[in-house]
């Protein structure tokens, strides 16, 4: 009984953490879908062809508004640098486009509160910052060379085919007549679901092992592990330590944020928190995507870079907001576990719930389950694939 008891203990909290979020994943991804609608890629393309701090300030709002799964967001930046864009620049895109989403300071505020979701906003802009002078002191051409030799090769990873796909309105117009036509409408429910559908499945974990964590392992333990008894100890071994965690715990994107929750609570320092939560883009699956796409050595020098640069902004983080007391008390965290309950969190996820659905029925009549499955696809076929989005819009 006492095993059936600890089994529905962790589903309990996972089914309240994730009826909290519901209604905020729905509208980031919404509002994301919407600005993706808009921009074509080929533009995004143009713009990022050095590294200079207009063109990096330009592909971190790139990437903040196209709010990709981690996954995605590599294969994403990838593409972008076949294609010509400077490689600082692409992965400046990548971590905004997982680091600096809607949805996740949504997310942040609900779970772990404001301060948390100001953290992360100005954490990521300092981790760029410290990945593009890093990039210029460390990276040098011939890595570059071998990096580019190997991207071309056109090895295939994950979420090759949805970071191929445009899936914006071609159409000529205003942003206000091209979003509310019948393209615009397609074009939002296409990104739509297929945002949900390359999140899905790490959102799924996250939740399911924040739940067993919360449930099983004893508040005891996390102290310990997080030096919690020493505070000056705590703030240095955290931002070190985090991203050590999320590597592990093979879980990425807005997934891990349930885990985080969990960390807080356990005592791991502001300033951990953020790097674990940046770290998305290091964890053991991506490490491997990183070899494919540009060789071993690249993927250790990206390890290397971005673990300095996410445990330096964690830091950074602590400092600032420590000096500015906008630290939460960590005794006040709570992990929800009481279930579903009527407030207005309730009548939120509805109508937010009934949003979706209609944005799924206009994916589904419109030619978005043939797009779906070619979502793993090859990392060159995205003619085909532009030209298929194209047509049902």
């Amino acid at each position: 009984m006492s095993l059936i008891h600890a089994v529905l203990h962790a589903l309990s909290v996972t089914a309240s953490m994730t009826w909290e979020i519901t209604w905020a994943l729905i509208l980031g991804f919404v509002l994301s879908a919407i600005i993706q609608a808009l921009v074509r890629k080929s533009t995004v393309i143009r713009l990022l062809g050095n590294d200079r701090p207009r063109t990096l300030a330009l592909a971190t709002g790139f990437g903040a508004a196209s709010s990709s799964c981690s996954y995605a967001a590599v294969a994403l930046a990838r593409s972008l640098f076949r294609k010509g864009a400077d490689f600082t620049a692409a992965m400046a895109f990548e971590i905004a486009s997982t680091n600096l989403v809607i949805e996740l300071g949504v997310i942040l505020a609900l779970l772990m509160g404001w301060q948390f979701t100001l953290a992360e906003f100005t954490g990521g802009p300092i981790m760029i910052v410290l990945i593009a002078v890093l990039f210029r002191l460390k990276l040098r051409e011939r890595l570059l060379r071998e990096a580019r030799v190997q991207a071309d090769r056109g090895i295939a990873g994950s979420m090759e085919g949805h970071a191929a796909m445009d899936m914006s309105v071609q159409r000529p117009g205003s942003f206000a007549s091209r979003l509310f036509s019948r393209d615009g409408y397609t074009a939002v429910a296409h990104v739509f679901v297929m945002e949900w559908a390359a999140i899905i499945r790490d959102l799924i974990i996250g939740l399911f092992a924040a739940g067993a964590i919360a449930a099983w392992v004893p508040d005891q333990f996390w102290s310990a592990f997080f030096i919690a008894g020493h505070p000056l100890a705590a703030k240095i071994w955290g931002p070190l330590i985090g991203p050590v965690v999320a590597i592990i715990s093979f879980v990425c994107s807005i997934g891990n944020v349930p885990l985080a929750v969990v960390l807080w609570k356990g005592g791991i320092s502001f300033g951990g928190v953020v790097a674990f939560i940046f770290a998305d883009l290091i964890i053991a699956p991506i490490l491997n995507i990183y070899r494919k796409y540009y060789g071993a050595r690249m993927a250790w020098f990206l390890l290397g870079t971005f673990y300095v640069a996410m445990a330096a902004a964690g830091y950074a983080v602590e400092l600032v907001f420590g000096s500015l007391g906008l630290i939460p008390d960590p005794a006040q965290a709570k992990i929800p576990d009481q279930g579903v309950s009527w407030d207005y969190t309730s009548w939120l996820n509805i109508v937010f719930l009934i949003l979706a659905a209609a944005l799924v029925v206009r994916f589904v009549r419109t030619g978005g389950v043939a797009m779906l499955r070619m979502m793993g696809g090859s990392p060159d076929s995205h003619d085909h694939m532009d030209a298929h989005v194209s047509d049902t819009h």
